[in-house]
């Protein structure tokens, strides 16, 4: 599947999905609610990071990446979830939120899908979250993600 930009429509939820889409479209909130559970439970950190408005957000955007997979598992290709996760770094970025907590509840969308389909149809699952992962760690690397520094450079860039 192409970029929609490029003349080819997006994945149309209205002409019915794929069984193993139309499971989990149906239940990604309560999906995002497990995989930010998972998330938290991976890491401790997150919940003294985050307000109660920021967890909210969180909670939004896992539904929003769920929705990337389910449109992933629908046309049986990776693309969809690898595009929306090329844009939205840019966003997170301001919102002072680090890649590697995207990476984190990427992992867990995976083990929180898993819970509802069935082994055999995890396939494309696995496509897209590996694809989104792939993307936000290369993201990581660029300067400017919130992420913990090392106190020596930052001395050192200060010129301290």
């Amino acid at each position: 599947m192409s970029h929609p930009s490029l003349g080819l429509p997006p994945v149309d939820r209205t002409a019915g999905l794929p069984p193993a889409a139309a499971r989990v479209n149906d239940d990604r909130e309560r999906l995002a609610a497990r995989a930010l559970e998972i998330a938290i439970d991976r890491d401790p950190t997150v919940r003294d990071r985050y307000d109660e408005i920021g967890l909210r957000r969180l909670l939004r955007d896992t539904v929003t990446l769920i929705d990337r997979v389910v449109d992933s598992i629908a046309v049986d290709d990776p693309e969809p979830a690898r595009v929306f996760a090329e844009s939205i770094p840019p966003v997170y970025r301001r919102r002072m939120v680090p890649m590697d907590d995207l990476i984190n509840i990427s992992e867990s969308i995976r083990g929180a899908v898993g819970g509802v389909l069935p082994v055999g149809e995890m396939a494309p699952v696995d496509a897209a979250v590996d694809a989104m992962i792939e993307r936000f760690r290369w993201h990581r690397r660029i300067a400017g993600d919130a992420r913990k520094r090392n106190r020596i450079l930052a001395a050192i860039y200060k010129g301290a």
